[in-house]
């Protein structure tokens, strides 16, 4: 009888220590951004979920924060300023030439290998304008890939947390 008492009180402290933890929708992905050389101030750089029509769904991530130069990055500045998604708590400071910057990204699990894309676009004051300076298919292998830019991004690295 006192073995079957010990039972129940461990059965019943797995079941209550289970009940405590949560599953989560989405997974943490660290990002290293790794920049070109070239000469000028940081260069604005903004991460986006994508959706398979190829419509902006979510800004993930923006590199610069001081909103007076959202606009140069064109395509973004046209969703984000329809939307107005409050920016504060995914913002963080601009990348120079040659530096590299490593930052965590929430992606929902149900995006993946379903068609959808990242795309970081990228401007840099009285330069060019990246749309597509790094897109990729949001697929498990792309995930835990180094993905080539075509601008001022030299490369991005994800891998996940």
């Amino acid at each position: 009888m006192k073995h079957l008492y010990i039972f129940i009180i461990l059965c019943v402290l797995a079941i209550g220590l289970t009940s405590f933890k949560t599953f989560s929708d989405s997974e943490k992905y660290k990002c290293m951004i790794q920049m070109t050389n070239y000469s000028g101030e940081g260069a604005y750089i903004v991460i986006s979920l994508i959706n398979p029509e190829g419509a902006y769904e979510k800004t993930l991530q923006v590199k610069g924060d001081d909103d007076e130069w959202y606009n140069t990055v064109e395509s973004w500045w046209q969703f984000q300023g329809k939307v107005r998604a409050d920016l504060d708590a995914i913002t963080g400071a601009t990348i120079s030439g040659g530096e590299r910057a490593i930052s965590v990204i929430e992606i929902d699990n149900d995006k993946l290998d379903k068609g959808y894309k990242l795309r970081f676009e990228s401007a840099v004051e009285d330069q060019e304008y990246y749309q597509d300076d790094v897109e990729f298919e949001l697929t498990s292998q792309n995930l835990k890939s180094k993905i080539n830019g075509n601008g001022f991004i030299r490369y991005i690295r994800m891998m996940p947390q």
